[in-house]
């Protein structure tokens, strides 16, 4: 083992929102104090036990790590430059799309230990293929065995229509986008937009706020519920135009409840996992870049481990896809070389329970070559009975990973050999790091709009300034006495100024058009998008998103792929930038 036997400062851990919780609600609970409400859900593993959290999160900070703007867009025009720190090549300046931005200060020095999920964290699935999959396995267990009508076997799914933060009203059949303040600021029934009146009649006029969570409401934070929200809206459309063709008693909640129950099915009958395991090439992002953040993190002297919901069959297939273990014709080779990069690796941990030190489930060490569990005393080997050998236990003794299934979070802390206790958060100050991949494309495109942007906020500001003149003028003209005369300039003035604030509306809202029509004259490497119906993923309107206050809250880091880790020294010290209260930021400088 890398950790030395004593209290270690800190534990990174790098997760996606597929699997946020199990890291970020208990490891980052300690440094913010705010509780995080629990909601098991399935996600995109591999066997029944998976689930995530849903997270209610507070503010944080903006981009971090206090980059000059000249750092942040070397390179900008792709990522062929990019090499690992480690390198000869390396320490350069590092691409906008693949840097690290920083919410809370964290010194990579007191990291002693990195810990990875794989599902969307290690690997990142490709949407327009193992979504469809998994869209695809639903439609036929709603059809087969939900007793849905057939026609439903011709609808196809629309991967990119769908983003994360999204919230589904289960009772209504709406599909909601929010701000951090969780005010309703695009809803959609199906895939019909809302009026302004019908949104504020039903979201907007509440004393007594929504809170927005189960039962009523599904929260749409992972990469792998976009697939069933899409479903969902295209029942909602389907049930509101063919009444008599759902099933007898199916409203708006019962057919969302029908899309898990049929989503669960997909799962437990091992659908996807044998597509994805025959052809890993087909359904998961290759990333070169990861053995060599591998390589560099273990020569720092830090220890490894990886923990996920998968069992080892199927992790053994993915992590010898992403470490690109082939044979000399190409060919993927599955072999164990993969293990030299950990120190331990839990399979079938059936987060979110395994982050609870009160969860008894057992932990048995894995036999790689055979798959065989050998029982342990909380992860110390123990004689086997029956036919299992000494020579197969001496093996898995020998191996440098050792490799176990279930289990707690206190069997890792003594695995790593660190000491755990009821007070392990504070003890060990885990620190998280979170899996973006849409951070890529909308970093840049933040930077290529940079300069209208700027734009925009000055002609805002010009038409409150207008607008404040106009109120002004108003009240004088009520509440005060004046000559006629008076009266008759006022009241010219007073149309002057509102002939100015149209001027001033129509200037901003031409701007925004052109803000997002200027998207076409970019060169084609960068001809990026907001998407044109939930717009920006971390901003509904001039506030930041529902998703983007769980950024703030609960990542100390974030980045858009795992492997941007190895862009950096392993020792670097990331310190966010300063926060800004609206009566500081209008008084910098644009």
């Amino acid at each position: 083992m890398r950790i030395p036997k004593k209290n270690v400062a800190f534990c990174l851990s790098l997760f996606s929102p597929e699997f946020p919780a199990p890291f970020s609600s208990r490891i980052l609970r300690f440094s913010t104090g705010f509780p995080a409400k629990i909601r098991p859900i399935h996600t995109a593993g591999f066997n029944q036990s998976n689930s995530h959290y849903s997270k209610d999160v507070g503010a944080g900070t903006i981009l971090g790590d206090k980059a000059s703007q000249s750092h942040l867009m070397a390179n900008s025009n792709g990522v062929e430059g990019l090499h690992v720190w480690s390198s000869p090549e390396g320490g350069c300046k590092i691409d906008i799309g693949k840097q690290i931005f920083c919410n809370r200060s964290l010194n990579m020095k007191n990291i002693l230990a990195v810990g990875f999920d794989m599902d969307y964290t290690l690997a990142q699935y490709k949407p327009e293929t193992f979504e469809s999959l998994a869209y695809e396995g639903t439609i036929k267990k709603l059809v087969y065995d939900l007793g849905y009508p057939q026609e439903l076997l011709e609808w196809t799914f629309d991967p990119k229509y769908m983003v994360r933060g999204l919230v589904l009203d289960k009772k209504r059949g709406n599909i909601l986008k929010m701000d951090r303040h969780k005010y309703v600021k695009v809803a959609y029934h199906g895939f019909r937009e809302l009026s302004k009146e019908d949104k504020v009649g039903t979201y907007g006029n509440t004393l007594i706020r929504d809170s927005f969570d189960e039962p009523d409401y599904a929260l749409i934070d992972t990469l792998f519920s976009l697939a069933e929200a899409y479903l969902f809206a295209q029942l909602v459309d389907y049930k509101d135009n063919n009444p008599g063709k759902v099933p007898k008693g199916a409203d708006y909640s019962h057919m969302y409840k029908d899309v898990r129950a049929a989503v669960d099915l997909c799962h437990r009958d091992g659908t996807l996992k044998q597509m994805v395991a025959k052809d890993p090439k087909r359904y998961i992002n290759e990333d070169t870049s990861i053995v060599p953040m591998f390589k560099m993190l273990r020569d720092s002297g830090r220890s490894t481990f990886l923990v996920t919901n998968s069992l080892w069959d199927y992790t053994n297939i993915v992590m010898n896809f992403l470490c690109a273990s082939r044979t000399l014709d190409g060919s993927l080779s599955c072999n164990f070389d993969w293990l030299q990069y950990f120190d331990v690796v839990i399979t079938g941990s059936a987060k979110p329970g395994f982050f609870h030190e009160e969860n008894r489930a057992n932990i048995f060490e894995v036999e790689p070559e055979s798959g065989m569990l050998l029982n342990t005393d909380n992860g110390t080997p123990m004689p086997q009975m029956g036919s299992t050998s000494p020579e197969v236990l001496l093996n898995a003794l020998n191996k440098s990973c050792r490799v176990f299934q279930g289990g707690n979070v206190a069997h890792l802390h003594k695995l790593l050999s660190i000491e755990s206790s009821s007070q392990f958060l504070l003890l060990l100050g885990w620190r998280t790091m979170l899996v973006v991949p849409e951070l890529e494309r909308e970093v840049k495109l933040l930077w290529e709009l940079r300069d209208m942007r700027k734009q925009l906020r000055l002609l805002r500001n010009e038409r409150d300034l207008v607008e404040d003149q106009i109120h002004h003028l108003k009240w004088s003209l009520k509440f005060e006495s004046f000559r006629d005369d008076q009266k008759q300039k006022m009241t010219s003035a007073l149309g002057e100024l509102e002939s100015q604030r149209d001027q001033a509306r129509l200037a901003h809202q031409q701007a925004q058009r052109e803000c997002h029509q200027k998207v076409e004259e970019l060169p084609f490497s960068i001809r990026l998008i907001f998407h044109k119906i939930w717009g920006q993923l971390m901003k509904t309107g001039y506030q930041n998103s529902r998703f983007a206050h769980q950024v703030e809250r609960f990542a100390c880091l974030y980045t858009s792929q795992v492997s941007n880790l190895s862009l950096y020294s392993p020792d670097k010290y990331y310190r966010p930038s300063e926060d800004f209260m609206p009566h500081e930021f209008h008084i910098l400088p644009l």
